[in-house]
Order: structure tokens, then C-alpha cells, then sequence
């Protein structure tokens, strides 16, 4: 069981920056490879970014690439998103997962989410 649970939403301006943390409880979060999704109202949820369990891979959405960036701390058990030149259409509620299994687009499988925090960027 991991309980994974988000922090560092918030409110900011176009072109801003936010830095998202997800902290995972349990021994065996180095065994996950690990994601961010976000759901906008009205829309699906959509993969963002993802990690694997060592942090020597990493995938972005097309939407994304270059802007953010996905990182991992397997000693303090925590996985990150550093959002930069942020846009309006990036406004949404980010969720972080864990996958023990497939965790890359286009079918990917997590076991695990946390509670969601929320992103608004102002035009």
C-alpha cells in the first residue's frame, strides 16, 4: 500500500513558475515508477509526466515539453514537477500516481493517487 499525498498547488500568473511535491508513505515508493495527470473541469484526465523507479527515465506529454520537468528523491520518498512559463491552459487539478507496472502513454496502469492539488494560472 502507498498513500501518496500532494502539496505546492496555487494561484499564479502567466509565465510563473510552480513546484509541485508528492510525498509517498511506505518503504517501497524506490519500487514504483511514478506519475503526474491533471484534470481540468469539463475534460479527462490527461498523463503528464512520468518517472521511472530510479529516475533514469522520463516522459512528458507534447503539451509540456520544455516547461516541465519530473524528479524524484528516493530518500526522502518524494516526486516533484517544477511547472515554469506556465499557461492559462495548464489550469487544472495534478494528481501524482505510482505504477508497479506500465506507467508510459498511451495505456498506462497506476496503482496508487493521491487526493489532487489544485493549479490556476492566470491570463
Amino acid at each position: 500500500q502507498v498513500q501518496l499525498v500532494e502539496s505546492g498547488g496555487g494561484l499564479v500568473q502567466a509565465g510563473g513558475s510552480l513546484r509541485l511535491s508528492c510525498a509517498a508513505s511506505g518503504r517501497t515508493f524506490s519500487s514504483y515508477a511514478m506519475g503526474w495527470f491533471r484534470q481540468a473541469p469539463g475534460k479527462e484526465r490527461e498523463f503528464v509526466a512520468g518517472i521511472s523507479w530510479g529516475g533514469g527515465s522520463t516522459y512528458y506529454a507534447d503539451s509540456v515539453k520544455g516547461r516541465f520537468t519530473i524528479s524524484r528523491d528516493n530518500a526522502k520518498n518524494t516526486v516533484y514537477l517544477q511547472m515554469n512559463s506556465l499557461k492559462p491552459e495548464d489550469t487544472a487539478v495534478y494528481y501524482c500516481a505510482a505504477s508497479s507496472g506500465s506507467w508510459l502513454p498511451p495505456h498506462p496502469e497506476y496503482d496508487y493517487w493521491g487526493q489532487g492539488t489544485q493549479v490556476t494560472v492566470s491570463s
